[in-house]
């Protein structure tokens, strides 16, 4: 009698059903579109592996926050340890990684920023921030930029414009926006054409103190706009805004979740405006591709919300395990002069930017700082008109070529390319994924222009 014999399912059948799996289990999340047809398999440094071998060059940090590239291995030591003796405790139980954490965070930053609350992530610490500002103004109206993003919270979402509004029912009163000081797309101009940052500014405050109810709490941005299409205000603005807030009674949030850190060439985005905020957050780069974020203030603000009864806290405030992994990120951005690195690195970055933005007429702008850079792709220089299929056709072709470039994924900006290697890239590793982009807008590009 013959044996019957089991035929174990081929590679392709468990890719397969792998992503059977996914489509059939999986909440898709973003509104973009489908997951990423490539199954990750482990990462290292700037790299990322697929099941199937491919090696993935990560211009983006992760989700914009492996400061320190992919299983470092001073962060792999610290969680090992960390994990065998305390990763997690009661709200209102300390560790010393908590508290060192939050001295060491204070002595970065200038006076009188020195009270930390450690939560885990982005929106977190936008909406205790948001909560807070509220609280001590006796206010509870919030400003932000119309290209905004501040995360999914409730406070947080009502702040963010740049996408996920509809559908969701009211916001929260009194939230209002404000134009976005876009250099590359100025909608108030000088007379030679250049952004007229001072008049858009005062024009917004006009329109926000004509919606007004007197209630006015504070104004929360980017120093940077990420998904806002990496858009820099201008040299000034900010102090300017710290102004327009002071003379109201507002406090100015500054969210730092992607260019806190050394990751624009210092320690903090805000430094080269000479502004220090009321409260500052920071997410992403702080865990370095794990889940820790903070919010910082002065002991004057802190001390005003916790006499009202401040109250904030989740399940995994103050946790030990992450506090670790924080310390040990500033261990390595303190040792290695990371700010240095990144302005070093930023420069090479852009200078390759640059070059490609020579040999193809599509790269309308290239901006940003350190190594949190932006490059638009438009059909026309000109009138600058911009193409979402252009944008995702280059990412697809990178994606192939073996670069993971992540493209903003809002209708109407999708040719702005985020690019954010990790701090510890080498220049090796840099030129690698400007030789890709280079080659992928070349083969690209010409399906949609014609010359």
């Amino acid at each position: 009698m013959a044996s019957s014999i089991n035929t174990p399912p081929s590679s392709a059948d468990v890719t397969a059903k792998f992503w059977d799996d996914a489509d059939r289990h999986l909440v898709r999340y973003s509104g973009a579109g489908r997951f990423t047809r490539e199954i990750i398999d482990h990462a290292a440094g700037s790299f990322l592996f697929t099941e199937d071998g491919r090696r993935i060059l990560d211009f983006t940090s992760g989700q914009m926050s492996s400061i320190l590239g992919h299983s470092h291995p001073e962060i792999v030591a610290t969680v090992k340890r960390q994990i065998s003796s305390l990763d997690h405790l009661y709200s209102g139980m300390l560790s010393r990684p908590v508290v060192d954490l939050a001295r060491r965070l204070a002595g970065t930053l200038p006076a009188p920023l020195e009270k930390a609350l450690l939560l885990t992530t982005g929106a977190e610490s936008n909406e205790a921030a948001i909560r807070m500002a509220k609280l001590v103004t006796g206010k509870h109206e919030i400003v932000s930029f119309a290209r905004s993003w501040h995360g999914m919270t409730q406070a947080a979402a009502n702040a963010t414009y740049s996408s996920g509004r509809k559908g969701y029912g009211p916001t929260a009163p009194g939230n209002f926006a404000i134009p976005t000081p876009n250099p590359y797309r100025p909608d108030f101009t000088t007379p030679d054409g250049e952004l007229d940052w001072r008049r858009q500014l005062d024009f917004s405050f006009e329109l926000i103190d004509a919606q007004s109810t007197g209630s006015l709490a504070a104004c929360i941005v980017e120093p940077i706009l990420s998904s806002g299409g990496i858009i820099e205000p201008p040299p000034g603005y900010l102090a300017a805004l710290k102004e327009k807030c002071r003379e109201r009674g507002m406090l100015l949030i500054l969210d730092e979740a992607q260019t806190g850190l050394c990751r624009t060439g210092d320690w903090y985005a805000f430094e080269r405006d000479g502004v220090v905020p009321d409260i500052l957050t920071l997410s992403k780069t702080l865990g370095a591709g794990l889940p820790l974020a903070a919010v910082i203030t002065s002991a004057e603000i802190e001390r005003e919300a916790h006499e009202r009864g401040f109250l904030f806290f989740t399940t995994h405030v103050s946790d030990p395990l992450v506090a670790a992994v924080g310390n040990t990120v500033l261990d390595v951005l303190e040792r290695e002069r990371m700010d240095a690195r990144a302005a070093e690195l930023g420069a090479f970055l852009r200078q390759g930017l640059d070059e490609i933005g020579e040999r193809h007429d599509v790269v309308g702008d290239i901006r940003g700082r350190g190594l949190l850079v932006g490059l638009e792709l438009v059909l026309d220089r000109e009138t600058k008109q911009t193409s979402d299929a252009l944008g995702a056709q280059v990412t697809q072709r990178c994606l192939e070529l073996g670069l993971h470039m992540n493209i903003v994924q809002l209708p109407g900006m999708g040719g702005v390319f985020r690019i954010a290697p990790a701090l510890t890239s080498s220049k090796d590793e840099i030129s690698l994924g400007l030789a890709i982009l280079d080659q992928a807008i070349g083969e690209v590009a010409p399906l949609h222009t014609t010359r």
